[in-house]
């Protein structure tokens, strides 16, 4: 019963902001407006904590043709997330169509359609390892964690520390020893440019 109360709580806040923010930036130039969102989510590129790497998402060649739920669409050179290492000025793939949809159909067993990586906002955390990946479509019920070195996809358990606040901005907040004093981590997700579009 909690899980569907705080399913439903999620879609109710999520459906809410993207209400509200359609409604505030309707009345914006373009301009004012990718100023805006940008204050609220890295679009397109995100460099990591410590500056050691940068994730970004670089549309595929070719389209993907998918199951839609009325019909099959074509989904337009869908976007993979790419690692580029700032050191070793090297590119790698991280969350690529690949790989993503078929490993995610596996948690996603009450969820019949393709999804992509660019369905998800991107999280990374201080630890500069762990993605949360949120999803920004709301019939999918599930989110997920990725470990980076490790390359592993798991369900994200809802049962920790970190608070999703209405899909954009995440805080964690705490002490981290006795001896320190009470802060808030402060985090913005990475989106593709095509969930604003």
């Amino acid at each position: 019963m909690k899980k569907i109360i705080f399913t439903l709580l999620i879609i109710f806040y999520s459906s809410a902001v993207l209400f509200l923010l359609a409604l505030f930036y309707s009345s914006k130039s373009l301009a004012e407006t990718n100023k805006s969102i940008s204050d609220y989510f890295y679009i397109g590129k995100m460099e990591s904590h410590n500056k050691h790497f940068t994730l970004f998402f670089k549309p595929r060649e070719k389209a993907i043709l998918a199951r839609g739920e009325n019909s099959n669409y074509i989904n337009d050179y869908p976007q993979d997330l790419y690692f580029y290492d700032n050191i070793l000025d090297k590119e790698l793939p991280l969350v690529s169509y690949d790989w993503f949809p078929k490993t995610a159909k596996k948690f996603l067993l009450d969820y019949k359609y393709p999804v992509f990586p660019d369905d998800f906002a991107y999280y990374l955390l201080k630890d500069d390892n762990t993605l949360i990946m949120i999803s920004a479509k709301k019939e999918i019920s599930k989110n997920f964690k990725f470990d980076i070195k490790k390359q592993k996809l798991n369900i994200y358990n809802k049962k920790n520390n970190l608070n999703f606040i209405i899909s954009t901005y995440s805080h964690n907040c705490g002490y981290e020893s006795l001896n320190s004093e009470f802060s808030c981590n402060i985090y913005k997700p990475l989106i593709a440019n095509n969930l604003i579009n």
